[in-house]
């Protein structure tokens, strides 16, 4: 979807109203809720951007009016929904990235339980994670750093326990 926006950092900064309640532009409870021109078709798009936030946090089709020519106007019940459906596809987002970088598995082991765990350090001049294992009491057994590939699942842990805690090949 291409779309028309202003410069979206220059109306959420701090400078900018707290409230703002007009027919295409509506900022209220952190968020902007700005209606944009579709420049794919002939409609309207709704954009929702948290303050401090350069790019919007989401983007959908906005309604026509009443002329099938200029979008509906912004009301109370839209933002609020508008508020509501952008703050759950964020946290969707973040909770989706979290379990991405964030791995675990137990093993059963001669020592007993290990939790494996995998953090994924997304850093753009080292990428790198880091595998750590945890007996019952959640004392960290070992630790390594590994590539930002490595692969956990039950028998990549059970063969690192097995070798050791060697760092993996």
């Amino acid at each position: 979807m291409t779309i028309n926006t202003m410069d979206a950092a220059a109306e959420t900064d701090a400078t900018a109203p707290a409230f703002v309640k007009e027919a295409r532009v509506w900022r209220d409870n952190g968020w902007t809720a700005r209606v944009i021109k579709n420049e794919d078709d002939e409609g309207w798009a709704v954009e929702m951007i948290l303050d401090g936030e350069v790019e919007p946090a989401l983007v959908g089709p906005w309604t026509m009016g009443r002329d099938k020519k200029n979008p509906k106007p912004l009301d109370p019940a839209a933002f609020n929904t508008l508020v509501k459906t952008a703050s759950e596809f964020r946290l969707r987002q973040e909770q989706q990235l979290h379990a991405a970088h964030h791995q675990s598995v137990t093993v059963n082991a001669q020592s007993g339980q290990i939790s494996i765990t995998l953090d994924i350090v997304a850093d753009e001049d080292d990428p790198h994670a880091l595998l750590r294992a945890h007996d019952a009491n959640d004392e960290v057994l070992a630790q390594v750093r590994v590539g930002p590939r490595f692969k956990l699942s039950r028998a990549s842990a059970s063969a690192w326990i097995e070798d050791g805690f060697r760092k993996p090949g």
